[in-house]
């Protein structure tokens, strides 16, 4: 049995804490804000996006938002040998997914939001698009959640049990050749 950090349950909680609070971000974004802002004028859709895309720009946010990418590749790494891997592994991958639709959709939309001159084609051009990308985001990222929540059960249960998987360098120095 391998020892484990005394840190790896905590990076693991917070980065399904960080995860949960970015897929609740792009869950509110999906069930009130931007169907709040569909029943506005195209002058006051495109002036409160263009505040959202400025105030969002905030540490508290880019700590969650980054953080959990962050969190969830070294939860990934620390559990590398252990029964939980999978399902960090998997959190990763969707969460990667997210950060990519975001970096590769979401930003450019805004930042040519930022830029339009005229609001009626500024919203045509934006708002079909930004709120499609924002669901494929939200369901994501909500799954890497549920990935997460997987590994903290997976973990807890292992711990439990006192099962873990060997590393080669474990398993030889206990003289063992088997892992558990």
């Amino acid at each position: 049995m391998t020892k484990q950090s005394g840190t790896t349950g905590g990076v693991l909680g917070a980065a399904t804490v960080a995860m949960g609070l970015i897929a609740g971000t792009f869950y509110v974004f999906a069930c009130a804000v931007m169907p709040g802002l569909a029943r506005s004028d195209d002058r006051v859709y495109v002036e409160v996006m263009r505040n959202i895309n400025d105030v969002i720009q905030n540490p508290v946010f880019m700590l969650s938002f980054l953080g959990a990418l962050l969190l969830t590749g070294v939860a990934a790494w620390q559990g590398r040998g252990e029964p939980h891997r999978r399902w960090v592994w998997a959190a990763l991958t969707a969460y990667a997914l997210a950060f990519l639709v975001t970096v590769a959709f979401n930003i450019p939309l805004n930042n040519a939001l930022d830029t339009a001159t005229d609001p009626a084609t500024a919203r045509a051009d934006f708002e079909d698009a930004w709120v499609a990308w924002n669901a494929v985001r939200a369901v994501l990222s909500t799954v890497a959640v549920g990935f997460l929540a997987r590994a903290l059960l997976v973990r807890g249960r292992s711990c439990a049990s006192g099962t873990s998987v060997s590393t080669p360098a474990s398993a030889s120095a206990s003289g063992s050749s088997t892992a558990k």
